[in-house]
């Protein structure tokens, strides 16, 4: 539909409302009378996702199922972004107060994705909650060496959370997180996180799926990002496709710095240009030798620089 469609002597005053789902040139929207209405978008508005608070007027004569139109977004305090080979950075959604990077020991274990996911938090400055999901498949011992490696997070000052929908560890504290806060999941395929959704927001009918046996893979299930309203009073927006964030958008230089610990250190290498790897005078390998960076996070982060690299390329190379 056009915006001839929507001239002024159509359309009511102005209202306040947020962006609850988006579908093309249209977008569902929740009043601040909690009113769901389905709305037009002006084609002024150069970009809208799901969490945009917005400025939307109703049209007096409905046009079908569409209500009214989105004339103005407010500015994001924050947006969840990615980049995409075709559009370059992306925004998927926004307002977000925290992400929590689902995790799970099936099918494995890696914390060099955690490691990704907190350079993308810290680079777009939202509070990152670390989630390991189904505790209850650890041994004794495989939970201590689990707990070990997220020791290294806890010092650096990131909140770590275990949690089992199936034993129901943590998923009470998991709901107090939540509360009062606009919150998004994130995770790769076969981690649990819907059924984490389903658990926290019982009536969403998020559809799950079990990891594959064969594969030990899982499969994606959303389809549409749409924003929740949670028992405790909090928002969880659902969003389909984040599983990994892509980082080859970033210099080398913001990735160093989205690894905190890093931080103290940089600039005093002995050379501008160090590599921070075999490097004489680099101040953060040397960190990594007295023991004050963990080595885990130190290789992780020159795996990141090498996919950023292998990134780039595919960027560079010719579309087909």
């Amino acid at each position: 539909m056009s915006d001839v469609s929507w001239q002024n002597d159509n359309l009511g005053p102005t209202e306040a409302a947020v962006v609850i789902s988006r579908f093309g040139q249209h977008a569902d929207i929740e009043t601040t009378e909690q009113e769901i209405l389905r709305c037009n978008i002006r084609r002024t508005v150069s970009s809208l996702v799901c969490g945009d608070e917005v400025i939307f007027r109703r049209a007096k004569v409905s046009d079908g199922d569409l209500a009214g139109v989105i004339e103005a977004v407010h500015e994001r305090r924050t947006q969840l972004t990615r980049p995409d080979f075709y559009d370059g950075v992306k925004v998927v959604a926004a307002n977000i107060d925290q992400i929590l990077m689902v995790s799970a020991v099936v099918p494995e274990f890696t914390p060099q994705i955690i490691d990704r996911y907190l350079v993308a938090c810290e680079d777009m400055g939202i509070e990152p909650i670390l989630l390991l999901n189904k505790i209850d498949l650890l041994d004794q011992e495989s939970l201590d060496y689990v707990d070990e490696v997220l020791d290294i997070y806890r010092e650096l000052g990131y909140r770590v959370l275990l949690v089992s929908t199936k034993s129901g560890e943590g998923i009470d504290e998991l709901k107090h997180i939540l509360e009062d806060k606009n919150n998004i999941f994130v995770g790769q395929s076969g981690v649990g996180k819907s059924t984490l959704v389903n658990t926290v927001l019982p009536n969403a009918d998020i559809l799950t799926k079990e990891v594959s046996e064969n594969s030990g893979l899982g499969q994606h299930t959303t389809t549409v990002s749409r924003l929740h309203h949670l028992p405790s009073g909090g928002n969880l927006i659902d969003s389909p496709g984040i599983r990994e964030f892509g980082l080859w958008h970033l210099e080398v230089e913001r990735v160093t710095w989205c690894f905190k610990e890093f931080r103290e250190f940089i600039g005093g290498c002995r050379f501008r240009d160090c590599k921070h790897l075999n490097d004489p005078g680099c101040l953060i390998q040397e960190a990594v030798d007295e023991g004050k960076i963990s080595e885990l996070r130190f290789e992780s982060y020159h795996r990141i620089l090498e996919s950023m690299a292998d990134g780039r390329a595919g960027a560079r190379a010719p579309r087909v």
